[in-house]
């Protein structure tokens, strides 16, 4: 097949990490004479990256294969991640479907989409899960990937799969147990990106402080930091951010190291998932508020005033109205974060809150959603304020809406400034 003048569309749902890799995989794309264009618009082939945190998720990646079905019937669709590798018989059963990639397969997309150009043919939904791979927990291998097309940043795949097992969680079905990028291919990508032009790279994983572990050595708990102490060396880089990291493995030695002056920046995605230590303990998480507190308190302590952004997850089987005020109170009175993800909680099956009784009213989690986004305002706005009449380091990105350019502070507060192509991928100092 001669890649020439064919389209490829890629439609990437859910997080960053899944960004990540449909970059890597349209660059194999790109690499064949392959043009991308949006996943709205008619292409050759189609290739659909799954999100299946919650049943809506599940539901909105049905909708866009149909919709992409529709837009050209002929073309063979693709469709991997989270949702294909959790229910591969179902997604198959979507018309329109051609194939089912498996994680373990991900990065031999190019290769499936070139068989299924050639042939052309119509298939049944057993053989369309033929290259799904569906024992993903003894998965070994990981698929590197990094983001493109974005001149000032980049998301950097370092881990991938979780060991946990949180009680409401899919992850570890889906992605398979902790596996990590080796420090020398995270390094050349980093390379790489800085002779393209990016100067900041956001650390991306399932579980990215459990970097290592995979690797079976004793001190698995120090290449983190190594890892992080590597990638600061990088020329050309000059700004690191940890995308999300769970606050038990955020250890005191990352955080002196940090503050001691590096690349990385005073901004930190930190699961709480709930402010209630008996809700704590039903999800399984690996902490309690108390060690949350005390951790958020040592951050502040070295770093100062640091943007705190907190993953919240809101009726959980079983939580009462008591509860839920506990997570509020903890949030607006000890915690008080620069900003909250909030998520109803959403069955899913094969897990244990699943099954679990006392499951929460639809309504009832709705309204706390609306409570603590409205608390998610109005820390967001205190904290933007703290930063009025000082003068902070932006890097202006290259997207321009309506004659205005914006950018981010090191502590990612977002700033909007009138179009100046020569500020574009750089950092210069501006009074918010």
């Amino acid at each position: 097949m001669k890649g020439k003048n064919k389209t490829v569309a890629i439609l990437t749902l859910g997080c960053k990490l899944n960004f990540a890799e449909s970059s890597a995989i349209a660059q194999e794309f790109k690499k064949h004479g392959f043009a991308e264009v949006k996943h709205n618009e008619f292409a050759d082939i189609y290739i659909v990256n799954t999100c299946s945190v919650t049943e809506h998720s599940d539901k909105k990646c049905r909708q866009s294969i149909r919709k992409m079905h529709k837009q050209n019937i002929a073309a063979p669709i693709i469709v991997t991640g989270c949702y294909s590798q959790l229910k591969p018989e179902e997604v198959s059963k979507i018309e329109g479907v051609s194939a089912v990639i498996g994680q373990e397969h991900k990065g031999k997309i190019f290769k499936f989409a070139e068989e299924l150009l050639q042939k052309k043919i119509k298939s049944t939904a057993a053989e369309r899960t033929a290259i799904y791979s569906s024992d993903i927990l003894k998965t070994t291998s990981i698929f590197p990937a990094y983001s493109y097309g974005e001149r000032t940043r980049s998301f950097l795949k370092v881990q991938d799969g979780c060991d946990y097992y949180c009680t409401y969680c899919t992850v570890p079905l889906a992605r398979g147990h902790s596996r990590s990028v080796p420090s020398e291919i995270a390094i050349e990508q980093a390379k790489a990106l800085a002779a393209d032009g990016v100067k900041e790279i956001v650390l991306t994983g399932v579980n990215i402080g459990d970097y290592g572990r995979d690797m079976k050595k004793s001190g698995y708990d120090e290449y983190f930091l190594q890892l992080l102490k590597s990638l600061n060396s990088v020329d050309g880089i000059e700004r690191y951010r940890i995308s999300s990291i769970e606050p038990n493995l955020l250890r005191t030695n990352i955080i002196d190291w940090i503050a001691s002056g590096t690349k990385f920046q005073n901004h930190f995605h930190i699961p709480l998932q709930s402010g209630c230590d008996s809700v704590l303990a039903r999800m399984k998480r690996r902490y309690n508020t108390k060690m949350f507190a005390e951790k958020i308190a040592y951050i502040r302590e070295k770093m100062g005033d640091t943007f705190f952004g907190i993953d919240i997850i809101v009726g959980f089987p079983g939580e009462t109205e008591e509860e839920f005020m506990q997570t509020y109170n903890f949030l607006s009175e000890e915690i008080k974060p620069a900003f909250l993800h909030i998520f109803p909680y959403s069955r899913r099956t094969g897990t244990i809150a699943d099954s679990m009784p006392d499951q929460v009213p639809e309504i009832v989690k709705t309204n706390r959603v609306a409570l603590l986004e409205k608390l998610s305002d109005k820390l967001h706005m205190d904290y933007i304020k703290r930063f009025t009449g000082t003068e902070q380091e932006i890097l202006f990105e290259s997207a321009e809406k309506g004659g205005k350019m914006s950018g981010y502070t090191g502590n990612y507060i977002r700033i909007e400034a009138a179009y100046n192509s020569k500020l574009i991928g750089k950092i210069v100092k501006v009074k918010i």
